[in-house]
């Protein structure tokens, strides 16, 4: 790769993690080519990969939202916690950028769930009256193996919830990370109540 090509790929990857940050863009592929047009280069076939996009935005972070993003994290590292204790009874673990400290205001909470049927889930909602979205999605447990699973959104305040619901054997294989193709992150309630614990000072 030329150094010309290479500079480019970290423009995007920068540009991107803005878009994330800044515009609330979840999907790694849709910021990296939004990215790449909004630079003049979208037939460039020298995309950055997840893995440098999210640590641009880790540095985006650190340079300009320094001042308001640790309060923004343990604002929502708390939301989830609320959450995890409401859905106590699914075995609740914490994922994505609110678990890994690169949450923004526009993050998600995502939550892995552990029920035996997704109506599980569905009515513990409907009798809570809680109004919510049902999706699936894809994901990878190998490199040549997805499983659609269903996923539940809900707002919680001025926040959206996402819990993915599992059977409850998945609680041992974690699917892959889109970021670097390794089992995700997971946290129980312990984990996150010791990084909250760990940001709030004494």
């Amino acid at each position: 790769m030329s150094k010309k090509d290479q500079q480019m790929r970290e423009y995007i990857a920068t540009e991107a993690a803005r878009l994330m940050v800044e515009h609330g863009i979840k999907s790694y592929y849709q910021a990296k080519r939004k990215a790449a047009t909004v630079l003049g280069a979208a037939d460039t076939r020298n995309l950055p990969t997840n893995q440098e996009i999210e640590q641009a935005v880790g540095a985006y972070l650190r340079l300009f939202k320094s001042d308001s993003q640790p309060a923004t994290l343990e604002k929502l590292r708390q939301i989830a916690l609320e959450a995890m204790d409401f859905f106590h009874r699914f075995n609740p673990h914490l994922v994505g950028p609110v678990l890994s400290g690169l949450a923004s205001e526009h993050s998600d909470i995502n939550l892995h769930l552990f029920a035996e049927t997704e109506e599980e889930v569905a009515l513990f909602l409907t009798e809570a009256g809680i109004p919510f979205q049902l999706k699936s999605r894809q994901l990878s447990f190998s490199p040549k193996m997805l499983q659609s699973l269903p996923v539940f959104r809900f707002v919680a305040g001025e926040v959206t919830v996402e819990l993915t619901v599992f059977p409850p054997r998945g609680i041992r294989h974690a699917p892959l990370s889109p970021i670097d193709g390794k089992p995700m992150c997971r946290a129980d309630r312990k984990e996150v109540q010791s990084l909250l614990e760990a940001e709030t000072p004494l």
